[in-house]
């Protein structure tokens, strides 16, 4: 069944023949029950689609005119004239000679100062050990056991677990699930190590490389950052060369993972021929929430344990075996606003207990972060004729002050795929909801959430290679991933694939159970513990 929905979901606009019956004598009565007009809407989006193809290959439609002209006048040539003109260049070796080594130079200059190309050679994602698991059960009975929260704020958690959109198959460290837990810097540091280990462990043994051929390496985790950093940890788990560019990001939320990947495109324009690590993951241990305030309980039952190794490349020769090249980057800052600033803040409840505080305003201020971002892409992304469309509107509402609905772009014509940050049920609903998306686009993002649950900034990452496992990504597709967090931040990154990826051949934490996906996630999903 799973296998059907995909054939059928991979072309989400396919038209379905709908069977006409006979009209009844009652027919031409009018109804307040009419059904909408199909076939209207068929029509509608034939002429869409034919204009988009239109204004899309406008260029190719001009020059074939151009291009038959000058054939058909090159044709007229004869020997003579061909004769006259080499004449004429011969006398004017001058010319020759000073056009020629201007040309040279332009296409000399044009190749060295063009940014270099950077290829996503491979990427891994970690998978925790099954004793890791915590069901929704397990959660409400270690929480319980605690004794930390009221039995109203149990209730509580409870219900914001059931409307979650998480699985019955999410991890979180051992530190947490222990009776009882035990949040220290130990702890932290081997959630730390092995998410970390684990999945560059994958990622070198997937492409082959060597530790010592890695120049730059940035790691980025928000909400835990020891002396010495976990970059230098790396570095010494893998005996990283001496001279290694290495940086650590912290504080930046769950969008850092697009930041990471966009301080390492930076990097490798000024080193050539060079590897970077970007490792994104997220930590647990010291930041459980063990207080009574409502807007610090949420991130308990949202985040899990996760993280991600990608491996970039500016070499040439990398090319033919990576799997996608990096585009575009774009990223969105709304922190000079004090409503968006706020709205994920680390702080003290009033018993001093450190927690991550979740603002009702949060939905509001991420879809004015996402709008500004797609803003800046858009002209970057969109066909010709989704810009005219948007320009056209833009001008009949600002110009003309006309009452029209502001046009929404259809980012489906710019991308094949679509990977957002799994923060939870609401958020994707909210996206999906604006950007007129297919459950087939969302798929990935709902079944990451699912199954992982929230990981933060590696969430991208499951997104993807969920997709890869499906056999979803062919070559020449886009992808397009958003990412949302605190600052508050909206970054997008935008991937083209260089072949067709084969799931046979593909190393993931899906492969062994992509069968039983896509799976029903119910609107709210009951949980057997119940609070005393």
């Amino acid at each position: 069944m799973a296998d059907q929905q995909e054939q059928t979901s991979r072309h989400p606009d396919q038209i379905v023949p709908v069977s006409v019956e006979p009209r009844n004598r009652d027919s031409d009565r009018p109804s307040n029950h009419n059904l909408p007009n199909f076939l209207l809407s068929v029509r509608l989006k034939y002429v869409k689609l034919g204009y988009h193809y239109l204004i899309s290959n406008a260029m190719y439609l001009l020059l074939v005119p151009l291009l038959g002209i000058s054939s058909a006048h090159l044709s007229t040539l004869t020997t003579r004239d061909l004769a006259q003109l080499w004449d004429q260049l011969r006398f004017n070796l001058v010319s020759v000679v000073l056009c020629s080594t201007l040309m040279v130079f332009l296409v000399t200059f044009y190749f060295m100062t063009r940014p270099r190309k950077v290829y996503l050679v491979d990427f891994a994602c970690y998978k925790p050990d099954p004793a890791q698991i915590c069901t929704h059960e397990t959660f409400m009975e270690r929480s319980e056991l605690t004794n930390a929260f009221t039995k109203e704020n149990l209730t509580f958690q409870q219900r914001i677990l059931e409307r979650s959109g998480l699985g019955q198959q999410t991890y979180l460290p051992n530190a947490v699930l222990q009776v009882p837990p035990n949040p220290c810097m130990a702890e932290a540091r081997a959630e730390a190590e092995a998410v970390m280990f684990g999945a560059v462990d994958q990622l070198l043994a997937k492409t082959g490389v060597r530790a010592k051929d890695i120049g730059i390496l940035v790691v980025n985790c928000s909400m835990f950052n020891p002396t010495p950093s976990l970059s230098s940890m790396i570095v010494n788990r893998y005996k990283l060369r001496g001279n290694v560019t290495s940086y650590n990001l912290g504080g930046m939320g769950c969008s850092a993972g697009v930041i990471s990947i966009e301080l390492a495109k930076q990097l490798l324009q000024v080193q050539s021929n060079s590897y970077a690590l970007v490792v994104s993951i997220e930590n647990i241990t010291l930041n459980w929430y063990f207080g009574n305030d409502r807007s610090m309980l949420v991130s308990n039952c949202l985040f899990r344990l996760g993280g991600a190794a990608v491996l970039l490349s500016n070499r040439s020769s990398d090319r033919r075996h990576s799997k996608y090249q990096l585009i575009h980057t774009v990223r969105t800052h709304k922190g000079a606003d004090d409503k968006s600033y706020g709205c994920a803040f680390q702080r003290e409840d009033k018993k001093n207990i450190i927690g991550l505080s979740l603002s009702k305003d949060l939905m509001a201020v991420a879809g004015e972060a996402l709008k500004t971002n797609i803003t800046t892409l858009g002209p970057l992304v969109l066909p010709l004729s989704e810009q005219l469309l948007l320009f056209t509107t833009l001008v009949a509402r600002k110009v003309f002050k006309m009452k029209i609905r502001p046009y929404i772009p259809d980012f489906k014509l710019a991308f094949e795929h679509f990977c957002i940050h799994a923060g939870g049920r609401a958020v994707l609903d909210k996206i999906e909801k604006n950007l007129e998306l297919t459950n087939w686009h969302t798929e990935p993002s709902r079944m990451t959430l699912y199954r992982f649950g929230n990981t933060s900034s590696s969430s991208l990452w499951y997104e993807l290679a969920y997709s890869e496992a499906k056999g979803r990504i062919r070559k020449g597709d886009r992808i397009w991933q958003i990412a949302l967090g605190s600052g508050f931040k909206c970054n997008s990154a935008v991937w083209w694939a260089l072949r067709s990826i084969n799931p046979a051949k593909e190393k993931n934490p899906w492969m062994d159970e992509i069968h039983e996906f896509p799976v029903d996630v119910p609107k709210a999903a009951s949980v057997g513990c119940t609070t005393k």
